[in-house]
């Protein structure tokens, strides 16, 4: 799985200019599956979503992950992350998953988040959304989460 991680301050999806879901402080994160991404590997990307110390404690390190912030997440499904720029001038979009592996894995992803983590909103699966965001910091941090068996 592929995942852009984006420190807000707020951020909103919004679709034919109604708003589908909008969080406070805490994290967007834009999400990509892969062909071969399983259900654990949408376990492991929220675990390390859910521990990532990206917020700054009292002496203003970034040392504090969002649960400890009482931050929210807003993940977004965005099959463009696995774009492929090596040749020519039109990316190419082969490494994502089909809509009917991705969904799933998606769909999956958001209601573990919101089991572990209350206040957890998502994108529309599929949709035109319009996302907007104030990015605090800026901190933008990309994350791959290749299959176990393709880490060794």
């Amino acid at each position: 799985m592929i995942a852009l991680i984006q420190r807000v301050r707020r951020a909103q999806v919004d679709i034919e200019e109604q708003t589908v879901a909008q969080i406070g402080a805490g994290m967007l994160v834009l999400v990509c599956a892969e062909h071969d991404d399983t259900p654990e590997q949408a376990d492991r990307l929220l675990d390390k979503l859910l521990a990532m110390r990206i917020f700054q404690d009292e002496h203003g390190k970034m040392n504090l992950n969002v649960q400890q912030t009482g931050g929210q997440l807003l993940l977004v499904s965005q099959f463009t992350l696995a774009a492929d720029t090596r040749k020519g001038n039109r990316p190419g979009f082969s490494r994502a998953a089909a809509p009917a592996i991705s969904q799933p894995l998606f769909d999956e992803l958001v209601r573990r988040a919101q089991t572990r983590l209350p206040g957890t909103q998502a994108g529309v699966f599929g949709a035109d959304m319009q996302v907007s965001l104030i990015n605090d910091g800026p901190v933008t941090i990309p994350l791959h989460l290749p299959p176990k068996s393709a880490e060794n």
